[in-house]
């Protein structure tokens, strides 16, 4: 006779509970071999993606194309078969349906019809490959609700079997027939999108440079499943709507500098004419050719405009330099002192001593600086920026955004064996883990992020004018441009020395000595390690730092044991890597990094079917294909399993009674 299980008071209180989900033996058992069903299944694809800074039609493309996964799958599957030409027309039509529907023109409806119906035919084919790989139950789940019988039957009704061959041509020609071949085209795509890739991580720098981060943030709200670690980018823009002012001044001197204000005010709805309106007044008599705007495609912009844009980044720009002496000096740990420079100019001699050398500097003309208190913000100063960090706080979209920020994001994650961050892990040129003295204690490594990630919660979600949420914020700025910030990875930020000195030697903000040491597989082996990572098949996956690959630079370092995937989709630093970026692509079988030349944009796309011409690499191969059971998931549901087995055995003991209601 079988020894009866002793269970706990804690053991049976957590079983009755699961009893409620899975009331009799049947129904947990039946989840047990369905659980046990989706170990076997093939692992998900998972796509990186880092540094998109605002460059909302290639991110949305390459999000469309999953970086070529698409593509790939209709040269399997087609390219015996279908001309070069309609596998490109195909490719768009799943990219954007409802677009490439409304620019294909018929010369008859019968040519129309038969288009609809060979179309047809290809995408199921194409969702029937894709779906292989998911659970019908998860396949049922993903299917847009008014079409979701159809296209079920469809994906799972063999036609070439002759005895069902009539059945799925009735169902497409009746479909058809009724004027519902265009909705189904756009829902076969959109699931079609859906099965390409199961998982995006997206590696840090959403905001910034490029147009719209706003609808690159409505993209990946909708998305099915996201995680994000946050950039030095998206930093900022959470402290600016979490309300610290110093942020504010930063979002608004740096989207002002680069004619940048359609995500600020379009996106956002956040007016700028408390700053216009100071700037013209305070900064009308002064010089402001060194703030001149760089309003490149603007052709349109008059000189009265130009003149507005130049007070106006010049006047946040002295509010910006004023609050961050403030920080500087409210955190002597952060050993920043030398960053302050307004006291260290010498309005004579128009110059300023930085880093133990005098610079002449082009304009000392700072009507609103007191030489004598320069880092205090004058009664105006002091409004303007009130008013427009309250603009932040009361923007409902730019709050749901940040929210969103929050909830998917965090300083660093671990997944599946990879360490995700965007920035470094910040060290020493000795190559030892670098220290910082923060919040009272000696931190470093692992143990130094979960505290700045902690910290930048602290800043959101405390009670507004509490110190706790006052020094989340203030930390939040140290994210952004402190020493060694883990995202932002350099010695400082010069931005007083490439607005006010014309020597360009004076710019230079040296790298973390990470970016160097990270060719060696024993460092990165060592960082895995302190992260609770080891093996052969782990990595650390960054963003941040963009690759030189015309100068023959890899985005692969330490041996393969680091991945660099720098978008690059932004426009302005093309020039410096030579191509659009690098995403990576992770499936079961493989880790293929994919370079991606600038693209052509939304509308060429479109109307002449054009692609981001891309090019990928297996860099690292698993000798046999991953399931679920080898992935993070995977050990979630082996403990499912395991605790349902229990609750089995805790019914069969009587421990816990069955519920057949």
């Amino acid at each position: 006779m079988a020894t009866r299980k002793t269970y706990t008071a804690q053991q049976i209180h957590f079983l009755k509970m699961l009893s409620r989900e899975y009331p009799t033996v049947n129904a947990a058992s039946t989840e047990i071999i369905n659980l046990q069903a989706i170990l076997n299944l093939p692992k998900g694809c998972e796509h990186f993606i880092s540094d998109v800074h605002g460059e909302y039609e290639a991110f949305l493309h390459i999000l469309n194309s999953c970086s070529g996964v698409i593509r790939d799958t209709l040269d399997d599957l087609f390219a015996n078969s279908v001309t070069r030409t309609a596998l490109d027309r195909l490719a768009t039509l799943i990219y954007y349906p409802e677009e490439k529907l409304y620019d294909i023109q018929f010369d008859s409806d019968e040519r129309r019809d038969e288009w609809y119906r060979i179309t047809l035919h290809r995408l199921v084919l194409v969702l029937r490959h894709m779906s292989g790989r998911y659970s019908r139950s998860k396949v049922r789940k993903a299917l847009p609700k008014d079409h979701s019988y159809i296209i079920e039957e469809l994906i799972n009704t063999r036609d070439e079997d002759a005895d069902k061959h009539d059945y799925f041509e009735n169902i497409i020609r009746t479909v058809t027939d009724i004027g519902q071949a265009p909705s189904l085209i756009i829902a076969l795509a959109e699931v079609i999108k859906r099965m390409a890739v199961d998982h995006i991580h997206l590696v840090g720098d959403i905001f910034d440079r490029g147009p719209r981060a706003d609808i690159i943030l409505d993209s990946l709200m909708d998305y099915h499943s996201v995680d994000i670690q946050w950039g030095n980018h998206d930093i900022l823009w959470m402290g600016a709507a979490s309300g610290s002012r110093t942020l504010v001044a930063t979002v608004l001197s740096n989207s002002i500098h680069y004619n940048n204000l359609e995500v600020v005010e379009t996106g956002y709805g956040i007016s700028l004419r408390p700053l216009s309106v100071f700037a013209n007044e305070v900064y009308k008599d002064c010089d402001t050719s060194r703030f001149a705007v760089k309003l490149v495609g603007d052709e349109h912009a008059t000189e009265k405009d130009k003149l507005l844009s130049a007070r106006m980044h010049k006047a946040i720009t002295v509010i910006l330099f004023k609050l961050e002496g403030q920080k500087i000096l409210r955190h002597p740990e952060y050993g920043m002192e030398d960053r302050l420079l307004l006291d260290k100019i010498d309005y004579k001699n128009k110059t300023v001593e930085a880093g133990g050398k005098v610079w002449p500097l082009e304009d000392c003309d700072f009507p609103t600086v007191d030489p004598a208190d320069p880092y205090k913000l004058t009664d105006e100063e002091s409004d303007v920026i009130d008013q427009l960090t309250a603009s932040f706080r009361r923007s409902e979209k730019l709050q749901r955004h940040v929210r969103f920020l929050y909830s998917k994001g965090s300083l660093y994650k671990i997944h599946n064996g990879n360490l995700l961050f965007h920035g470094c892990v910040p060290m020493t040129a000795e190559g030892e883990l670098m220290h910082f003295q923060l919040g009272g204690k000696d931190r470093a490594g692992k143990e130094f992020f979960d505290y700045a990630d902690k910290a930048a919660r602290q800043a959101y979600y405390l009670k507004p004018g509490t110190k706790e949420r006052e020094l989340g914020m203030d930390f939040l700025w140290f994210l952004w441009a402190g020493r060694n910030s883990p995202i932002f990875g350099r010695d400082r930020m010069t931005t007083f020395e490439r607005r006010l000195i014309k020597d360009e030697s004076a710019w230079t903000e040296p790298k973390n000595p990470y970016y160097t040491l990270y060719q060696d597989p024993v460092v990165c082996e060592m960082l895995l390690k302190e992260f609770g990572l080891e093996g052969d098949h782990t990595h650390i996956i960054n963003g941040h730092i963009p690759v030189k690959a015309k100068k023959g630079e890899s985005p692969i370092k330490g041996g393969g044991k680091l991945i660099v995937i720098d978008g690059g989709f932004c426009k302005a630093y093309q020039s410096t890597s030579g191509i659009a970026g690098y995403t990576l692509i992770y499936d079961e079988n493989c880790y293929r990094i994919v370079s991606h030349q600038p693209f052509v944009g939304h509308a060429e796309a479109v109307r002449n079917n054009y692609d981001i011409a891309s090019s990928s690499v297996v860099f690292e191969r698993r000798s046999k294909p991953q399931k679920i059971a080898d992935t993070d998931i995977g050990t979630e549901l082996q403990t499912r399993i395991d605790d349902l087995k229990v609750l089995l055995q805790a019914f069969r003991d009587g421990v816990v009674t069955e519920d057949h209601r």
